[in-house]
């Protein structure tokens, strides 16, 4: 059982990364993370973005991408994800056409096994990241839709990164769905939350430590599964957003 490495999402800082992306990354490195899941950033050329994260000292270990510019053109897709240097790429959720009923759900679930079929033959690895709607259920079917979409797709083409707060909030208990996926997670999503979903429909989103997730427990779990990274995500902060991941980063690197 080997120690999970740390990492960071930069969906959290895609705000000031929108307005200066190169100072940005080097305030990333300087709380401390040297590898970064690349998200919700400028769009630029694949050689700009691995210069920009050389630049910085950081390096890519993932990526969160639109299954569908694969299906339109997978090879120029590959060689993007390649030059910037990671292996692990995965959507931030079903396709929109996937989303309406059951039978849409299935066929979203067998285009992202063809995708991972595709991409594991290239020697990557094809994820998807949940949010708390995978935790209810269509008609006609017990199971909830983060379930049916794994019982549906081969272990091989299609990996879970499960995020551990949505989890959470979708009403389940994170670290048994890391034990129930072990193997199959490598990397997953350390996000923290206060309270569920409140009336108007908000998530309070906290820096890892400071919600309602009992981290013991998530960080033993994961652990167990196998996990190889655990990345920092928050979605929205109430102060500093380089503050909250500094605290992060020091609760993850005294705790996982």
């Amino acid at each position: 059982m080997s120690t999970p490495r740390i990492a960071m999402i930069l969906y959290t800082v895609r705000q000031e990364a929108a307005r200066d992306l190169p100072g940005t990354l080097k305030r990333v490195r300087d709380v401390g993370f040297e590898y970064v899941q690349w998200s919700g950033m400028p769009q630029m050329p694949a050689e700009d973005v691995r210069k920009a994260l050389d630049d910085a000292g950081l390096q890519a270990i993932g990526g969160h991408c639109d299954v569908t510019a694969f299906e339109r053109d997978f090879d120029r897709e590959v060689a993007f994800w390649k030059t910037i240097g990671t292996s692990n790429v995965g959507p931030g959720g079903m396709m929109g056409d996937c989303m309406a009923d059951l039978d849409g759900w299935l066929a979203g679930a067998r285009r992202l096994d063809a995708v991972g079929a595709q991409l594991k033959a290239e020697g990557m690895r094809l994820f998807y990241h949940n949010h708390d709607h995978e935790f209810t259920r269509f008609a006609g079917d017990d199971r909830y839709k983060f379930d049916i979409l794994y019982a549906e797709t081969d272990p091989t083409h299609l990996y879970a990164e499960i995020d551990v707060a949505w989890v959470y909030v979708g009403g389940e208990d994170p670290a048994a769905y890391l034990r129930n996926y072990a193997g199959r997670c490598p990397l997953i999503h350390i996000k923290d939350v206060q309270g569920k979903r409140q009336a108007d429909g908000s998530v309070r989103f906290m820096p890892v430590g400071q919600g309602d997730l009992d981290w013991p427990a998530v960080f033993q779990a994961a652990r167990d599964a196998e996990v190889e990274w655990l990345i920092y995500e928050q979605d929205t902060c109430e102060g500093d957003v380089f503050d909250a991941a500094r605290a992060s980063y020091e609760f993850m690197k005294a705790h996982a």
